[in-house]
């Protein structure tokens, strides 16, 4: 059973910082390409960030210069560290592991940024 569990999230004022975690487990974690999403209500879910499996990274315009994505293959983990949170980035922001065909996202972590 595939699992994909967050942590980190919280309340914090604009400015501020956070790092979100993800615990994957069920899949064979190295040969997937891992990454963040966000979802406000009402709108799509945006890619945020994303890592390949050779740690090549790409963001979202938005975020560029401000969040950092990473991953440890050993302990089949990935991180977002958040820095200079704007109130737009308030979402709920989910893991997400891809593999052609193969697609899983965990329940995800609210993320809201206001003072």
């Amino acid at each position: 059973q595939v699992q994909l569990v967050e942590s980190g999230g919280g309340l914090v004022q604009p400015g501020g910082s956070l790092r979100l975690s993800c615990a994957a487990s069920g899949i064979i974690f190295s040969i997937y390409d891992m990454g963040w999403y966000r979802q406000d209500p009402g709108k799509q879910r945006e890619l945020v960030a994303r890592i390949t499996t050779g740690g090549t990274t790409n963001y979202a315009d938005s975020v560029k210069g401000r969040f950092l994505i990473s991953r440890d293959n050993a302990n089949e983990m990935v991180y977002l560290q958040m820095d200079s949170l704007k109130p737009e980035d308030t979402a709920v922001y989910y893991c997400n592991a891809d593999r052609s065909p193969m697609r899983y996202y965990g329940q995800g972590t609210q993320v809201t940024v206001s003072s």
